[in-house]
Order: C-alpha cells, then sequence, then structure tokens
C-alpha cells in the first residue's frame, strides 16, 4: 500500500526584485546599464524584450522604484485609466495585446499622454521587438516601433546557476552542492525552465516527502520533457 502524499499548499515565492537582486551578465547588459542611466536617458521611453523569465519584470520594478513609476500588465489597460495614471509608468508583456482593441487604443493615447508631459516616461516590456507584434492600430505600431530598444538575451552557464540559486532562495531552500551542477548540464537553457524545474522540485518534496536532491530532479526533467509543448 502506497504511502499518502502530504498536502503541498500553494504558498507564494516572493521574488526579491531590488537592484542589488538583479544578477547582471553580458546577455542582460544592455538592458541593465539602461535601466541604471536613469533619469538620464536620451528619450524618456524605453522597450525592453526578451525571453520569458529573463528578468524583463525584475528590470522594470527597478526601474519603476527609481522613477516612481506605476506597473501594469498591458492587457488590463482601459480607456479610463489613460488620465488616471502618473506621469512614469511602466507596462508589461505588450507583446500579448492580439485581439485587444481597447488596451491597443488605451496604450496608444498614454503614449500620447505621457509624451506631451514634460515629466512622462514610459517603459513597455514584451518578448520580442515591437516590429512583430500584432497591433492592429498602425499609428500605436509606429510609435512602439520608434521608441529605444535594449534586448535580453538567453543566459550562459554562469547566469543560470546564479538564476538556480536565487529561485531556490527565494523559496528558502537550500539545495545541496551538486544539485546546480547536475540541473546545468541536463534541463532545458532557458530561464522559464529554470523556474519551472525549482518550483516542481518544491512541490513534490513537499506533496511527496522527499529530499530535494539529484534523483527527484532527474524525475522532474524527465517528466517536463515529456509534456506537451
Amino acid at each position: 500500500m502506497s504511502a499518502p502524499q502530504q498536502l503541498a499548499f500553494p504558498l507564494p515565492a516572493w521574488p526579491a526584485l531590488g537592484r542589488a537582486d538583479f544578477i547582471a551578465a553580458p546577455c542582460n547588459a544592455e538592458a541593465l546599464a539602461r535601466i541604471d542611466a536613469w533619469p538620464e536617458w536620451p528619450a524618456p521611453r524605453l522597450v525592453l524584450c526578451g525571453p520569458p523569465a529573463s528578468g524583463k519584470t525584475h528590470l522594470a520594478q527597478i526601474w519603476a522604484a527609481k522613477a516612481r513609476a506605476e506597473t501594469l500588465p498591458a492587457r488590463l489597460l482601459t480607456l479610463d485609466m489613460v488620465a488616471e495614471l502618473p506621469a512614469q509608468v511602466a507596462i508589461e508583456d505588450a507583446d500579448q495585446l492580439f485581439g485587444m482593441g481597447e488596451a491597443q487604443e488605451a496604450l496608444f493615447h498614454l503614449h500620447n499622454r505621457l509624451a506631451a508631459e514634460a515629466e512622462g516616461a514610459l517603459l513597455i516590456t514584451g518578448a520580442a521587438p515591437p516590429a512583430r507584434w500584432s497591433i492592429a492600430l498602425p499609428d500605436l505600431a509606429s510609435r512602439l516601433q520608434a521608441m529605444p530598444l535594449a534586448q535580453l538575451s538567453a543566459p550562459d552557464d554562469a547566469l543560470l546557476g546564479a538564476l538556480l540559486a536565487k529561485l531556490f532562495e527565494d523559496r528558502q531552500i537550500a539545495p545541496p552542492p551538486n544539485l546546480i551542477p547536475f540541473l546545468l548540464i541536463r534541463m532545458e537553457r532557458s530561464f522559464a525552465a529554470a523556474r519551472a524545474v525549482v518550483a516542481e522540485l518544491d512541490h513534490r518534496a513537499l506533496s511527496e516527502r522527499r529530499a530535494i536532491g539529484t534523483a527527484l530532479a532527474a524525475e522532474i526533467l524527465t517528466s517536463l520533457d515529456r509534456a506537451p509543448g
């Protein structure tokens, strides 16, 4: 008779999103330098683009703290918000506005409003450069494509290892010394995969009352490889 599984309550893992918590590396150096340069930007507008979980939200939070800006997912934008938002705004995941006519129109008017204000500043994030976004409003598409662009790229081993260590720390997990090297040579080379592996390790260790180590990691990597894309 198999042992019953322990209920694993989905307690949130609170990521540390301060400037000191950001892991600097060649793949994010350009974007980090742009954020660190605030408020000495040539123009008070910037698009950050990079793969999922590459650090765009973290950089947006760093900028928001410096600029005293409000951050908002693009999909939640409405026309009623345009006049109410402050003069400094970070809009996240603006590449996901396909088919969202009101949100696109609201972003267009927000861009124009902030561009006309002396203290106006706008930071926008997305996975790809704006030229690849499905924006139905030609005037909005042209404005987004004219914004300065900073890109983040895929991680190298040093950054991916540091990210895994940070993700474990965010969950108050002390992994055994051999676990991160084990993961680095076997997992998908992406920020999103690092987040998924650490989250699943945490969940399985709690629900199955197992130690976090290479045996459990091997099972999880196999299951993630078999998961439908």
